[in-house]
């Protein structure tokens, strides 16, 4: 895999997202993820799966440095690809915990809310949905799953607002379970996986997919009209000119 490293320890395996300085998102990040999370769920020699990222970044959400250069094939497969990959990662049925080392805005949340328990490490970073100030419609589907950690009301009011939240602010919100240093995050998200993996794996596995049933079901529907829309207004140019905006700022940095 190009764009993350994995490691396996006594039926553990962590994921550390290792794509550039940021961890930034591409169409090969979303297909390798999606790839693996399928070989994991099926691999009898892991038991739970710990994902993290680089000190200072969990991951900045899409690349859009890249994105923006995609033609109109090449985005519309992304979009398709990645709005599938939060289904297949709320569908692993083992433990699965974020270690969410350092900024999280935007597709980086959207991974982490993924999970069944984020542990944040304490320091001036943001984590959040911050879609609609970028230009970037967001589907039910993303709704769904953020309300489902901190309910309807603040999802919709944080969502609107492009709010983001630093590690402080998310555990309040029940965004993030838990904060703690950068030097122990690793231990805490790995102590937390294994109390989770102690639990008889039929039993832990099946009352997770029940009781994430409806969230599953409402990540994998298959929402042409929305995904229609998004690719429209992708390609509008008052969002052309804000990503390029954007982007230069980021390539400043």
């Amino acid at each position: 895999m190009s764009t993350f490293q994995i490691t396996t320890s006594n039926g553990l395996a962590t994921l550390t997202l290792d794509r550039g300085r940021s961890n930034p998102i591409n169409h090969d990040m979303v297909k390798e993820l999606a790839a693996c999370i399928k070989q994991l769920n099926g691999d009898d020699t892991v038991s739970g799966l710990v994902i993290t990222g680089k000190p200072g970044f969990f991951s900045s959400g899409i690349d859009l440095i890249e994105a923006y250069d995609y033609d109109e094939e090449q985005i519309k497969q992304f979009w398709v690809d990645f709005l599938a990959l939060p289904g297949a990662l709320c569908s692993f049925k083992k433990p699965l915990i974020a270690a969410i080392n350092g900024h999280s805005p935007a597709g980086g949340c959207v991974i982490a809310l993924c999970c069944d328990y984020r542990v944040m490490a304490e320091g001036q970073f943001i984590i959040g949905l911050n879609e609609i100030p970028v230009g970037i419609i967001v589907p039910d589907g993303i709704f769904k799953l953020y309300s489902s950690c901190i309910g309807e009301k603040k999802a919709y009011q944080y969502i609107m607002d492009g709010k983001l939240l630093n590690p402080t602010e998310a555990h309040n919100a029940g965004l993030v379970d838990e904060i703690c240093s950068a030097e122990n995050l690793l231990y805490v998200a790995e102590k937390k996986a294994r109390t989770l993996m102690q639990f008889n794996p039929v039993t832990w596995s099946t009352s997770k997919l029940n009781l994430r049933a409806d969230l599953i079901n409402k990540l994998k529907q298959d929402d042409k009209e929305t995904l229609t829309i998004m690719l429209k207004q992708w390609w509008a140019p008052e969002t052309r000119n804000g990503l390029q905006m954007m982007i230069e700022k980021l390539k400043s940095k």
